[in-house]
């Protein structure tokens, strides 16, 4: 805890002070670019990840960023994209998986959410990742390949949640929002972007 009471005081008296006009600006409200849905992880923080300044991302995080599909639970999941879209008007939505992601490992292995039901619940809404890694990649037995197929699969199949929120199929309907996948491998520092036309995640630095 000192570490970050710490953090505080250096926030306050070296970036604070250099940045207190863009504060302000903020204190009158908010128009950030980018829905940004990720994982709870520790090791991901989209903001270093994108170079984005406050007030640029809406972030929404949970275990294996999920985004359960419409009326399946009343969750703040649902608040925050209707309200990222229809209040904020976010132009891009992105999800983004990441590499060694502790909740797909659990979806792999459901021996580890033994003791932990609340989580063993929570990944029910990604049970057709599950369902995919199990009847599709058969041929794929090495550990971290499976994982990181599992990876991959369930933010595709999280974008598809997303669709069934009316916000997002009306803006989208429109023309109003787009919709990105993405997965960070943190170890390396590359972001991956999946593209429909070659149904494969390619290096955004390659867009």
């Amino acid at each position: 805890m000192q570490k970050l009471v710490k953090g505080i005081h250096q926030f306050q008296r070296d970036i604070f002070s250099g940045k207190q006009g863009l504060f302000q600006r903020l204190a009158e409200g908010q128009r950030p670019l980018a829905l940004f849905i990720t994982c709870s992880d520790s090791r991901i923080d989209p903001s270093l990840l994108t170079q984005a300044e406050p007030g640029e991302l809406f972030i929404l995080r949970n275990a294996g960023n999920i985004v359960p599909p419409h009326g399946m639970t009343c969750g703040g999941e649902a608040a925050t994209i209707e309200y990222a879209v229809c209040v904020l008007e976010v132009r891009d939505i992105v999800i983004c998986g990441h590499s060694h992601c502790g909740a797909m490992g659990g979806l792999l292995d459901r021996s580890q959410l033994e003791k932990l039901p609340a989580v063993a619940d929570w990944l029910s809404y990604a049970e057709a990742t599950h369902r995919i890694i199990a009847e599709n990649y058969g041929h794929i037995t090495e550990h971290e390949a499976r994982l990181t197929a599992t990876v991959e699969e369930n933010v595709l199949v999280q974008l598809e949640n997303l669709r069934t929120h009316p916000a997002v199929a009306a803006a989208l309907a429109r023309h109003a929002v787009n919709i990105h996948a993405w997965v960070y491998k943190f170890e390396t520092g590359q972001v991956f972007s999946y593209r429909p036309d070659q149904q494969q995640y390619l290096p955004i630095e390659a867009e």
